[in-house]
């Protein structure tokens, strides 16, 4: 079977007092996530997983619609940082000197509420089943660029950590999963659909 793990489209900047950010996705997040349904409308998708954040969610919306595809929640495959009262994009935090992200790109995880090997514990079981689940066939998930390093570091055979490469807006991971229990990873930070459309990519490549 195939796995495509989906990076979230470009959400909303958000900083509360209190309470769980969980931002909604941008306009530029919105005509990313427009772009990914069509650059997919060839594949056949036989089923698509999301996240139970609402940045994860609306970037499936515009796929399922095209597919006819009932999105399904999967707890575990939310961020490691879901409890969050902020959400600051990557690409800001970068531009402004933040040291948080110089944290990021260090791997580091910040102010979790699991630790490194907790939640690659949890992204790979969710992951696994979902494969076990769908024998033969495609399965695309919109999720988190945690998520994603998470999964492929584990097929790599990489020590836990919040991240060794920098996922991009919408960019497709996919892995090839055998019965047998082979994983391969087939592409990585696939983003064709963005290139001259002038919308972000993130912090590595410019569209």
């Amino acid at each position: 079977m195939e796995l495509i793990l989906i990076r979230h489209a470009l959400p909303v900047r958000r900083e509360l007092e209190e309470g769980i950010a969980d931002p909604e996705l941008s306009p530029a997040g919105r005509a990313q996530a427009q772009h990914l349904a069509e650059y997919l409308a060839s594949e056949p998708i036989d089923a698509l997983y999301t996240s139970p954040l609402l940045r994860a969610r609306e970037t499936a919306e515009p796929l399922a619609s095209m597919k006819g595809l009932e999105v399904v929640v999967v707890d575990d495959v939310a961020e490691w940082d879901r409890n969050s009262n902020e959400y600051i994009p990557a690409e800001e935090l970068k531009a402004a000197g933040d040291p948080r992200w110089k944290e990021l790109a260090n791997g580091m995880m910040g102010d979790a509420d699991e630790t490194p090997e907790e939640f690659r514990g949890r992204v790979v079981a969710a992951l696994e089943a979902l494969i076990e689940r769908h024998p033969g066939q495609r399965v695309a998930v919109t999720c988190h660029g945690g998520v994603v390093n998470a999964y492929l570091s584990h097929v790599l055979g990489l020590p836990p950590t919040a991240g060794f490469f920098y996922p991009n807006y919408t960019s497709l991971h996919r892995v090839a999963a055998s019965r047998g229990g082979h994983r391969s990873i087939v592409t990585i930070n696939e983003t064709s659909h963005l290139r001259g459309t002038g919308l972000p990519m993130g912090v590595v490549q410019q569209s």
